[in-house]
């Protein structure tokens, strides 16, 4: 797995669209958040600019790092046939796809590290009072968004087909997962069904972290969701998953 993801980390070094991708997008999203939210929108919703911001910027982070790299590295690597050939070997198969997505996990945890103390800083925020839930969103979502990327990648026919096959969850998480509108100016049932989307739990578990006012149900509640996609995304990837091409 390590001799992997080392394989993959220099390939990414190489390809500078995946950098692209990965390292600007997050954070350009991160601007494009706190240009579109008002202040009355924050004070709706309870909110700061921070423990708006911060979130967002983790969860674009997770999306665009994670689970579109996840995506792009199974599927050219499957059309190169190297998953074939490594399957030859003596590495078993939950190895070969944790090993290829390793190097996504750690550019996603690296920069959401980053941008979680460029946040702080720049926003003066405080150490969070609920840290648990900070570190339980994180981990939750670099699972459950490897696991859903290699699902993804298992429906996905080609590389040209990947950049389609990612909008759904994007298109998601941008309308209703709370990190362009907070959820608590929704309807309730609608916000309701927007706690079900994959990359809600993320969100308000990290955003409730700073504000501290996340109860114990509603935060064992947010986890059940993600470990109920987690496991949904590992039949996925045990039912559609390919190791040749796709015709």
């Amino acid at each position: 797995m390590l001799a992997l993801a080392r394989a993959e980390l220099t390939l990414l070094g190489r390809s500078k669209a995946s950098l692209l991708t990965m390292l600007v997008l997050p954070v350009a999203m991160t601007f494009t958040i706190s240009s579109t939210t008002d202040q009355a929108t924050l004070d709706k919703a309870g909110l700061t600019a921070g423990a708006m911001l911060l979130p967002g910027a983790i969860g674009f982070s997770l999306l665009f790092a994670l689970h579109h790299g996840v995506v792009g590295v199974l599927v050219v690597r499957r059309e190169q046939l190297v998953l074939k050939r490594l399957r030859t070997g003596e590495a078993r198969d939950t190895e070969i796809l944790a090993g290829a997505s390793l190097s996504s996990v750690i550019v996603a945890l690296v920069q959401c590290a980053v941008l979680t103390a460029g946040c702080a800083v720049f926003f003066d925020m405080s150490l969070p009072p609920a840290p648990q839930l900070l570190f339980a969103g994180v981990a939750l979502g670099v699972v459950m968004l490897t696991a859903l990327g290699a699902a993804t990648a298992g429906i996905t026919k080609s590389a040209e087909a990947s950049q389609l096959t990612v909008i759904p969850l994007m298109l998601a998480t941008m309308a209703g997962s709370g990190v362009f509108v907070p959820l608590e100016i929704f309807p309730d049932r609608l916000a309701s069904v927007c706690e079900l989307l994959p990359l809600t739990p993320v969100v308000e578990l990290v955003r409730g972290a700073w504000t501290g006012s996340m109860s114990a149900s509603n935060a064992f509640g947010h986890v059940l969701t993600a470990l109920a996609w987690t496991v949904l995304s590992v039949l996925a990837v045990r039912r559609w998953f390919r190791w040749e091409p796709r015709r």
